[in-house]
């Protein structure tokens, strides 16, 4: 098999690609307060800066598969909206936002620079043909139930409405009850199509319902798994972070701390210019 032509995507004054410099998608889970949402993207895009990593601010505004029907999902689509709005603005980076349903996905096209498909909505072919139509880049959070060479269904779905700005996100994989496993060859895997691949080192570290109501996590392997996977060669790390993880409102236990994300950054950097030379730098 020849050599796998890569394709590379431009937001804003950066370039997403498997052989350019990695780029961060970054955030907290949920949108907990606009005061927060702020301080959080200011505090890591201050540190992105400074690394001169490339970075995309991410939170939702609406968790809407959380385990239990008590749990915190967010401010929901108009007020969340108005936050993501205030961030672009005031912070200057751009945004990736999930979204749930069709209906929400004109409104959330007014704001967002990314939209997500959220992994278990990967397959729902109206929901991923309708955001396809945005024209905006489409990050796909491949199922936890997913082969890495399934994902071809849900690229050629994108492609359909001719929107080949597509990022492809590996988030671990079901393994056994209440938790997941990053298979590193699913990098590869997903490579093989052309465009860029995204690894999500916080759901990847999940124990989906580990804590009953509540979802556990294992947060302390977010660094290495962070490595690992730049050691491959992808376009980027998805990472969520939170200032004080023991208190989100949601997925804390497999959030980084804000105070472990620059020493992990930097040996994220460090590792991503060895493997890929100073080519696109």
């Amino acid at each position: 098999m020849g050599k796998i032509l890569q394709k590379k995507i431009v937001l804003k004054n950066f370039t997403i690609g498997n052989e350019y410099p990695v780029v961060l998608i970054s955030g907290p889970c949920v949108i907990e307060s606009e005061a927060h949402t702020i301080f959080m993207a200011e505090q890591i895009s201050r540190i992105t800066e400074e690394l001169e990593i490339p970075y995309i601010f991410k939170t939702s505004y609406d968790k809407a598969n959380r385990t239990s029907i008590s749990a915190y999902r967010g401010p929901r689509l108009e007020e969340g909206l108005r936050i993501l709005e205030r961030v672009k603005k005031e912070v200057g980076v751009p945004l990736l936002v999930d979204v749930h349903e069709v209906s929400q996905i004109k409104k959330v096209a007014k704001v967002a620079d990314v939209i997500q498909i959220p992994a278990f909505l990967c397959r729902q072919t109206d929901l991923v043909v309708n955001i396809a139509k945005t024209g905006l880049i489409v990050n796909v959070k491949k199922g936890q139930f997913l082969a890495p060479w399934d994902i071809k269904n849900v690229i050629e779905k994108i492609e359909s409405q001719g929107n080949f700005k597509i990022l492809l996100t590996e988030r671990g994989v079901s393994f056994g009850y209440n938790n997941l496993v990053a298979d590193m060859r699913s990098l590869v895997i997903m490579k093989n199509f052309g465009y860029p691949v995204v690894f999500d080192a916080t759901h990847a570290v999940q124990l989906p319902g580990g804590l009953g109501s509540s979802t556990g996590g294992q947060s302390e392997f977010i660094p290495y798994l962070s490595c690992a996977a730049t050691a491959i060669g992808i376009a980027g790390l998805f990472i969520e972070v939170h200032d004080k993880p023991k208190k989100a409102k949601s997925d804390g236990p497999n959030m980084l701390d804000l105070n472990n994300l620059k020493r992990t950054l930097t040996k994220v950097k460090k590792i991503d210019l060895l493997v890929k030379g100073y080519r696109g730098y």
